[in-house]
């Protein structure tokens, strides 16, 4: 497994591959899906985190069974910038990913997806209950959609430049 800029994605996908969006939290790994056409995010539901041998497990099982050819995974950046804790954790999950699969990560810039994941929920007049339980999934959308958004532009580049 290697872990891949946007641009470096970006021109290794191929048409019609399937892309997953993760949101690593403390307790759960919140799940997306794109389209074969890389257009559109949908939730999927979380992982619920025991320790990394069966999360690993579980998330591969998705990805063979999805047939994911690579994961966004959000990169928990402070406002000001720097990196934290969680951001070392984030680091360290990809890092010890790459002993198990050839699938590549991308890291993507979640600040405030969480956050726009909510008032989407609330939005939606999502009771507060079944909002904890959707949360992860729906920032893990969040966070894919805005790498699909970026894919997508930089496709459109590539093909402007021919």
């Amino acid at each position: 497994m290697t872990i891949l800029s946007m641009e470096d994605l970006a021109a290794r996908l191929a048409p019609g591959d399937i892309v997953a969006g993760l949101d690593l939290g403390t307790t759960t790994i919140g799940l997306s899906l794109s389209d074969k056409g890389r257009r559109l995010a949908t939730p999927r539901p979380v992982i619920n985190r025991k320790k990394f041998s069966l999360d690993a497990d579980i998330l591969l099982a998705f990805a063979a069974r999805e047939e994911v050819e690579a994961f966004i995974i959000g990169l928990p950046i402070n406002m000001d910038g720097s990196q934290g804790p969680r951001a070392q954790a984030t680091r360290a999950f990809v890092r010890n990913m790459e002993q198990k699969t050839p699938i590549p990560f991308a890291f993507w810039d979640e600040r405030l997806s969480t956050v726009a994941a909510e008032r989407a929920l609330i939005e939606m007049d999502v009771s507060r209950r079944k909002r904890s339980e959707r949360i992860d999934s729906a920032a893990a959308s969040f966070i894919l959609q805005g790498a699909l958004d970026r894919l997508s532009s930089l496709a459109r580049d590539a093909s402007s430049e021919t």
